[in-house]
Order: C-alpha cells, then sequence, then structure tokens
C-alpha cells in the first residue's frame, strides 16, 4: 500500500507577492519603456489599443502607425510632424473583425527661436553646383527616414547616444546668419571631439554617407518605421546592414557638415516623421542633459 502523498503547503502571502512581484516584472521586460505621449506638432501620441492575438493596424495623416506589444495588449505610436496644426484629429484602428476611429487633440506649443551665426557663408547660401548635390542628398535622406522593416520586436527603451550638453532642443525656428530656416528636426548634444556615440537600441544599419549639411552620418533602422539618424561623426565605425546591439559604439563626435563645433545631431523619425527624440528617454536623463546646458558653456 502506497503511502499517501504528503500535502502541498499553502502559499504564503509573502510567496503570494513574490508570484505576481515576478510575473509584472516579466511583462514590464516584455513591454519595454514606451515613449512619452505629449501630442504637440513634433511629439507623439500614444494610444493603448483593445488586446488581441493578432496585432491591429492603424493609420493617422494617410500613413501606416507603429503598433508595438507591452503588457498584454497593444500600443500605437503616433508621430505627429512639426507643420501640424493644434486641434481635434482622429487615428484609424483595424482590429480583428471591426475598424473603429480614436480621436485625439494636438495642442499648441511654442518653440524657442535660435541666432546662429557661421563663418563659413556657403553653409548659409550654398552655390548652384552645391545646391544640386544638396537636393540629391535630401532625396536620400528622406528614403531613409522614411524606410519600414518588418520586425518581431521593436525596442522603443532608448538610451542616450552619448553624455553632453543639449545645445540645440528640437524644434527650436532657427536663424543663420540672419536668414530664416528650417525648424530644428532633432536635437544637438555637444561632447569633445572623439567621444564615442553608443546605439540607443538594438537594429540594423540602414546607411551611411558624408552629406553637404550632415556630414558623416549613419542611420539605425530599428524595425517597423522607427529610424534614427547620427549626423557630424568624425569617424564611422559600422557599415551597412550590420546588426547594431544597444550601447554598441556607432562612430565618434565630430565637427563635419554644418557645425559650429564638436557635436551629434540625433534625430527620431517615426513612420516618416521626425519627433523630438527626448520623449523616448527617460526624465532623469533628460533632465541632465538639460542640466548640463543650464551649467556649462558649448563647446566652441
Amino acid at each position: 500500500m502506497n503511502a499517501a502523498p504528503a500535502p502541498r503547503p499553502a502559499r504564503t502571502l509573502p510567496g503570494l507577492f513574490l508570484l505576481c512581484a515576478g510575473l509584472l516584472a516579466s511583462l514590464a521586460a516584455h513591454a519595454g519603456r514606451l515613449p512619452r505621449s505629449e501630442p504637440v506638432p513634433g511629439g507623439v501620441f500614444v494610444s493603448a489599443l483593445a488586446p488581441a492575438a493578432t496585432p491591429p493596424r492603424a493609420n493617422y495623416d494617410g500613413r501606416r502607425v507603429l503598433v508595438i506589444r507591452g503588457a498584454g495588449r497593444w500600443y500605437a505610436l503616433v508621430g505627429i510632424p512639426l507643420r501640424a496644426r493644434p486641434g481635434k484629429v482622429v487615428l484609424t484602428v483595424h482590429e480583428p473583425g471591426r475598424t473603429r476611429t480614436v480621436s485625439f487633440r494636438i495642442r499648441p506649443h511654442r518653440y524657442p527661436t535660435q541666432r546662429i551665426t557661421l563663418k563659413n557663408k556657403q553653409m548659409v547660401t550654398p552655390s548652384p553646383k552645391e545646391l544640386r548635390r544638396i537636393r540629391r542628398e535630401l532625396a536620400r535622406i528622406h528614403a531613409d527616414l522614411r524606410h519600414r522593416r518588418p520586425s518581431r520586436r521593436v525596442d522603443t527603451a532608448f538610451r542616450t547616444p552619448i553624455e553632453g550638453i543639449l545645445t540645440s532642443p528640437f524644434g527650436a525656428r532657427r536663424i543663420l546668419n540672419g536668414k530664416p530656416r528650417q525648424p530644428h528636426s532633432g536635437i544637438d548634444i555637444a561632447a569633445p571631439a572623439g567621444t564615442p556615440i553608443r546605439a540607443p537600441a538594438g537594429g540594423e544599419v540602414l546607411d551611411t554617407g558624408d552629406y553637404y549639411f550632415n556630414g558623416k552620418t549613419v542611420f539605425i533602422d530599428h524595425g517597423r518605421g522607427l529610424v534614427t539618424m547620427y549626423c557630424h561623426l568624425s569617424t564611422i565605425d559600422v557599415r551597412r546592414g550590420q546588426t547594431i546591439k544597444t550601447g554598441q559604439v556607432i562612430g565618434k563626435v565630430g565637427r563635419t557638415g554644418r557645425v559650429t563645433g564638436p557635436n551629434l545631431h540625433w534625430g527620431v523619425s517615426l513612420d516618416g516623421t521626425l519627433v523630438n527624440p527626448l520623449l523616448f528617454l527617460p526624465k532623469p536623463t533628460v533632465a541632465a542633459l538639460k542640466q548640463g546646458a543650464r551649467t556649462q558653456s558649448p563647446i566652441p
């Protein structure tokens, strides 16, 4: 005759707490960190969608929107163009068996004005020959920023590419040698020349080049319409098609292209729309970059 099995010990409250904490940690790790929702021109609107086994599709302003999974549900990340007017807009969501709309309001936002003096006047008013080069380069740059590659996972929990001083914020109205130019479509972080630049998240090197305004540049494709751009490098340490891990060195800070000193211009494109990179960083990191801008002088 077999002995009766010993009864299982009852779960204690501390044991249940540890089990729940472990499940929550697992979900959080799967979700990653989403960008902060800031529905302003040049910002990002994050919309929680219904839980579903298959990913829904979402469209805004005639283009497809990045949808990622986290904590058991789907989220739509909407990049809002800098040219967008404040007011009510609509996100269209195609879920299994139905199509619905999500309304949200773009809030007004006032960006600062920056007046910059450049000694090289060709960088403000290029010659006809240089303009032809610039047009060719812009076509290639825009194609890279609109690139969309299927990917099972998209990491939006970015780290800062370098530690330094935020010298030029996103969206700033630029006045170069007294002439108005396009608003700033990324952020500039000043750091000593040669500082290693690290990938903020994993991905694949989409393109590299040496451009008139941007200097030596690297594009990283993070998947499904999320592309990042790194400009004014002194050296490029990666090649096109190379798989990149978070924190991997992709190049070094330089002063190539249109610059006043060594710095990194960092841009983030979400489904072809350039948005504020600071929304993808943790708040303490953003505070440190801004604190550096208040307490230190720009690097000449």
